[in-house]
């Protein structure tokens, strides 16, 4: 069920299929799921891609909303809520994992010399090794 479709094996669709006949309700669950999930995977779009994605994502979330059912509701809710984020992910693919690998750096630095007395020596060591 975590599984995406596109990503199954025969046996595991089989499986699934089978599931599904026995729990008919998740089958549309499951559907939804898939539709929403290859949504939020989409990348680098430009501005008028973004325009046609933006208002069928919304759809979506307002069917979440209206499920009835407490966990699509609150899912519902907390896409609503980072609805702007998810639509900026879509039209830039930027992030701070550059950032982060220097500020990791940095803090090795500080471990192995136990803590700098003067913040130039320190400061010189960063320039040095993140440079």
């Amino acid at each position: 069920m975590r599984r995406h479709e596109n990503k199954l094996k025969p046996e595991q669709r089989i499986k699934l299929y089978k599931y599904f006949d026995d729990y008919p309700g998740l089958e549309t669950v499951y559907r939804f799921k898939q539709k929403l999930c290859k949504i939020l995977l989409l990348k680098s779009r430009n501005h008028d891609q973004v325009k046609i994605l933006a208002p069928k994502f919304f759809k979506y979330i307002e069917q979440l909303k209206s499920s009835g059912l407490p966990a699509l509701v609150k899912l519902g809710k907390t896409l609503h809520s980072w609805k702007y984020e998810i639509a900026r992910m879509w039209r830039f693919t930027k992030n701070n994992g550059i950032t982060e690998g220097f500020h990791t750096k940095m803090e090795m630095i500080t471990r192995r010399a136990f803590g700098f007395r003067n913040f130039e020596n320190y400061r010189l060591r960063v320039k040095m090794l993140c440079a």
